[in-house]
């Protein structure tokens, strides 16, 4: 389970805000960056609505035609800016909607990423959970439409969850504010240090494969300073990612790592 940290700081924020701003993404007078991610269909703009209420505002995310919705609360002294991304059922950049989580999370960098999950159809949501994983660690599994589970007779033991993903697991039912106190809280105990996660982070990879990754997350920090999860950088270019090559190669990751 994630544990407390007594040393955490009033305000730790460690968001980049010069990528959250090439993102569109304005943090004057925020604490927190928050980002809302999720497949389709598993209740995300509902949770947006019940964290945001009626502060919220959408726009389009710049060069795309996708959709940006933005809105903010307050919890514990704490302003927080809430990011909905794009529903999607991967973050490997195979449409717009993909490219735009993933570059969110990677580059903006959000203080914590809430991965939204139907609690009646968990073993669909996890892909999704356990990629959002390999790129933060700062994160907390809202297990929404805990209600819709109960009635198809499904239990799901949340504890042995977050042991096993290492981070905060709260079950909701968005759409009747249940469970969304403990979501607040969640949310707030992680951007403040409060609770420190540990996610499941891929392992045993043979020997050639991490010596792969090792070389190619050294080169990629070497050439782009502060460059946030090299290895799983390495990772998608080993994987032939065509996005991230791109990328690397109009050294496009310069201007979205710069402090």
């Amino acid at each position: 389970m994630p544990m407390p940290d007594n040393t955490a700081c009033n305000n730790c924020a460690l968001h980049n805000t010069a990528g959250l701003k090439k993102l569109g993404i304005d943090t004057a007078n925020v604490d927190y960056v928050v980002a809302l991610a999720g497949n389709p269909n598993t209740g995300k703009s509902t949770v947006f609505n019940a964290l945001t209420g009626m502060r919220q505002h959408t726009g389009n995310w710049p060069g795309k035609t996708v959709v940006r919705a933005e809105g903010g609360f307050s919890y514990n002294s704490h302003k927080y800016k809430l990011i909905d991304l794009p529903g999607t059922y991967s973050l490997l950049s195979t449409s717009q909607d993909e490219e735009v989580a993933r570059n969110f999370i990677l580059f903006g960098r959000p203080d914590v990423t809430v991965i939204v999950v139907d609690a009646s159809r968990l073993e669909r949501n996890l892909n999704l959970t356990l990629q959002v994983l390999e790129i933060t660690d700062k994160a907390v599994l809202c297990l929404n439409l805990i209600d819709e589970a109960a009635r198809h007779h499904i239990k799901i033991d949340q504890r042995a969850l977050a042991r096993d993903l290492g981070i905060p697991v709260v079950p909701t039912t968005a759409r009747s504010q249940q469970g969304i106190p403990e979501l607040l809280k969640a949310i707030d105990d992680v951007a403040t240090g409060a609770i420190i996660c540990r996610p499941h982070k891929v392992k045993n990879l043979s020997k050639p494969v991490e010596k792969a990754v090792k070389q190619l997350a050294g080169a990629l920090e070497q050439q782009f300073p502060g460059l946030p999860n090299s290895r799983w950088l390495a990772f998608r270019l080993l994987e032939g990612d065509s996005r991230i090559t791109a990328a690397v190669k109009n050294n496009e990751l310069k201007e979205l790592v710069r402090p």
